[in-house]
């Protein structure tokens, strides 16, 4: 009970909102959400993609913010505290985040590198091919930038919830608003003519991604749409990581919770767009169809930092505020990442917060360095069970966003929606007395329609069923 009493909060819906926003807004959202709207179909993607966020997310969003603040405890020990015998979850959902951790702040380090490239004056060099193999291979620097970007995350979480946290998502969170919409308006102005003379326009490649294509779609390539956008919402709403648990609770008991769900809804799903419409008609100006191919590694830092060169001095600055926005987007996310963690080492072994965030800044900064090496000293290729071609970096995404996060939301769904029933959840977000909207929905969603998707998502990831 004491620990409840001094437990922080965020000073008001708006910091909690921001926070959670910061956390959802991340690399994911840049750098594979327009890939996956390229690949599947444009605007097909995007209907199917909001459907999901409206049902789906909302269910997984709504589910762990309030067990966050009914529990008043971090994702490690809320779960046995909600119920006797299911603390398994909670060790699985912070486990996640210290898998993630690491290769974060490596993939943030990344950016960094770019953002100094780009500010520097060698967004030409940058661009050249074998630049990024030729970084990430290398012995050093990887390591160097790694540190840096971990270190300024660390001192943020080492603030606390109040004075690091919130304020730095106050901060951060509107700056990464206006970035993310100064560039998407514009990528739509661009133009480019190619060596063969043809023509192709930014406000051409906005089309591509927002207008619905049906060419080819058959019921399997539909069903990898869904299946696509529901991986996307994993990363896009920070679900099945215990962030949103440990989040939730700092909520206080008479916040409006249910709008502050809405709003996190409505914010992530913003800036996901607004991502796709930066990033797509730009790479399609310059690089067609072909570049628009591209996807994650190869999408961020070989195909946009071409693009950029390609537009000539305004590229260089507009690639220093792209690579700034990305920064900026992959902070906060890295900062609720390391709290998931740090906030479930004081609540489960009653450490100061200073304690915790240096051990896990020791785990994340070890395993970092292993990432690292795997691209070099350490360097070998594995085939997961989906069939893709890995190495450590990708080992550890496999593991922590294709098998465990699909266990711990079923389980979270089973918990909820059968063991302690929805009413738990219902009651949590009606406490202020605030109306709980598609409360049908959500009771429908978790029993019976996302546990059965969630399935489906884990044998897929693991390779049990490739076809439907």
């Amino acid at each position: 009970m004491s620990n409840e009493k001094s437990r922080n909060s965020f000073s008001g819906s708006i910091g909690f909102v921001l926070a959670a926003a910061g956390s959802a807004v991340g690399l994911g959202n840049i750098w594979r959400f327009p890939y996956l709207a390229a690949k599947d179909g444009g605007g097909i993607f995007l209907v199917v993609y909001l459907v999901l966020a409206l049902t789906f997310g909302f269910t997984l969003l709504t589910s762990e913010v309030a067990i966050g603040r009914k529990t008043k405890q971090s994702p490690l020990t809320a779960y046995s505290k909600l119920k006797e015998g299911w603390g398994f979850l909670g060790i699985l959902a912070c486990i996640v985040p210290m898998i993630i951790m690491p290769y974060y702040c490596v993939i943030g380090g990344w950016v960094i590198k770019y953002l100094v490239a780009f500010a520097t004056g060698d967004a030409a060099v940058a661009a050249e091919d074998g630049y990024f193999t030729g970084f990430i291979t290398a012995e050093t620097e990887p390591i160097i930038m790694t540190v840096v970007f971990l270190a300024i995350v660390a001192f943020i979480v080492f603030r606390g919830v109040n004075k690091g946290i919130e304020s730095f998502s106050k901060v951060l969170m509107p700056i990464l608003v206006v970035l993310v919409f100064g560039i998407a308006v514009f990528s739509l102005t661009i133009s480019h003519t190619d060596a063969s003379g043809a023509t192709r326009t930014g406000l051409e490649g906005f089309k591509i991604y927002l207008i619905p294509n049906f060419e080819g779609m058959t019921l399997k390539s539909f069903f990898t749409v869904i299946m696509d956008a529901m991986g996307q919402l994993f990363y896009s709403l920070s679900v099945a990581m215990g962030i949103m648990i440990a989040y939730g609770s700092y909520v206080k008991d008479d916040a409006n919770l249910g709008k502050s769900i809405n709003q996190i809804e409505i914010f992530d799903t913003a800036v996901a767009f607004l991502a796709g419409a930066m990033i797509i008609p730009a790479v399609y100006s310059f690089m067609g169809t072909e570049g628009m191919a591209a996807s994650g590694p190869s999408l961020m830092f070989v195909s946009l930092p071409k693009v950029f060169a390609a537009m000539g001095g305004v590229g260089t600055f507009v690639g220093i505020l792209f690579f700034a926005m990305v920064l900026f987007a992959a902070l906060t996310s890295a900062v609720s990442i390391m709290e998931a963690v740090v906030a479930s080492l004081m609540d489960k072994f009653h450490m100061s917060r200073i304690k915790a965030a240096i051990v896990e800044t020791i785990i994340a900064l070890v395993l970092g360095l292993v990432v690292c090496f795997g691209y070099n000293i350490w360097y070998f290729e594995y085939t997961l069970p989906n069939g893709a071609v890995a190495q450590i970096l990708d080992i550890m995404d496999y593991i922590s966003n294709n098998v465990l996060m699909p266990v711990v939301a079923i389980g979270t769904c089973i918990l909820i929606g059968w063991v302690l029933k929805p009413k738990t959840v219902i009651d949590e977000v009606e406490k202020s007395g605030c109306k709980f909207g598609r409360k049908k929905l959500y009771i429908v969603m978790l029993r019976y329609i996302a546990p059965i998707l969630l399935l489906i998502l884990l044998l897929k990831s693991l390779g049990i069923v490739t076809i439907i």
